[in-house]
């Protein structure tokens, strides 16, 4: 199933599962669940034949972030070796772990907005896994049975502000540097998250083209060394990390303009596209 969020002339948004075949949209709410989150702490993946009067055709209905409200956004620095030797860094020995608040969250199609105390905004593409079941030290073993499904996250980061400080949660949370979506892809879904190809291009040039395979520390590995510090919640989203690519390891350094148009790709969940404007 794909999980996504959805409003119709400007209504509500309501939870829905997409059918991409059928170009339409289950309105979720009809069944009871007031918000994505509901359905993900429900657990449902799946969605019987929707009657006529709880679907909406996709062109109708304007797709916003699949879960808005999670209770919290992890997300892993230098998860893929090469972005860490771009960067400058030494390579990870244990994950490294910041925050991104929750009022960063934007959907598919909405501005990326780049704040006026930053000259240094930078893209980051990434895989990002979706808590469904939670739990306080789950084994890597266990990890299948904590994960509702996977989405995909543009981790905006303003590098100024990031450097200017050894904490980096501040700079990747400016309202819209949380770019997610357009939809959750339950577990079900994808057989192996660690097989799955990431780009990112910019006006529709390549500057991010990897895959998951090359991550350092895979979905179990997260999944314990989080849940061993603290209990994982039903909503948690855990973004990944960002492959080699980004304008920070450029020469000459790139970073983002206003006017382009961003777009993360990763297999099996779509794309998510987001234009770029100044505050």
């Amino acid at each position: 199933m794909k999980l996504v969020s959805f409003s119709v002339a400007g209504g509500t948004v309501r939870p829905g599962a997409l059918l991409e075949d059928a170009n339409l949209v289950v309105d979720l709410s009809s069944e009871g669940y007031a918000d994505a989150l509901a359905v993900v702490t429900a657990g449902l993946v799946t969605v019987g034949k929707p009657a006529t009067n709880t679907t909406h055709k996709l062109a109708d209905v304007r797709l916003h972030a699949p879960l808005a409200n999670p209770p919290r956004v992890f997300a892993i620095g230098l998860n893929y070796r090469d972005h860490a030797i771009e960067s400058g860094m030494a390579i990870p020995t244990t994950p490294v772990v910041f925050f991104k608040l929750t009022p960063s969250i934007i959907g598919p199609g909405e501005a990326i907005v780049l704040p006026k105390n930053s000259t240094e905004p930078d893209y980051e593409a990434e895989f990002a896994f979706v808590i469904g079941k939670g739990g306080y030290r789950i084994p890597a073993t266990a990890w299948r049975e904590h994960i509702y499904g996977y989405t995909i996250v543009n981790d905006v980061s303003a590098r100024d502000v990031q450097f200017a400080t050894s904490q980096w949660s501040m700079s990747k949370s400016f309202p819209t540097f949380c770019p997610l979506g357009p939809a959750i892809v339950t577990a079900d879904e994808i057989a192996d998250p660690h097989e799955l190809a990431i780009g990112l291009t910019i006006d529709g040039t390549t500057y991010q083209n990897s895959n998951t395979r090359e991550l350092i520390f895979k979905v179990p590995e997260l999944v314990e060394y989080l849940s061993s510090i603290t209990a994982l919640l039903p909503g948690d989203i855990v973004s990944t990390g960002t492959p080699p690519g980004v304008g920070l390891g450029r020469t000459p350094k790139r970073w983002l303009r206003p006017g382009e148009t961003v777009t993360v790709a990763v297999e099996g969940l779509g794309s998510l596209t987001n234009p770029v404007v100044a505050e």
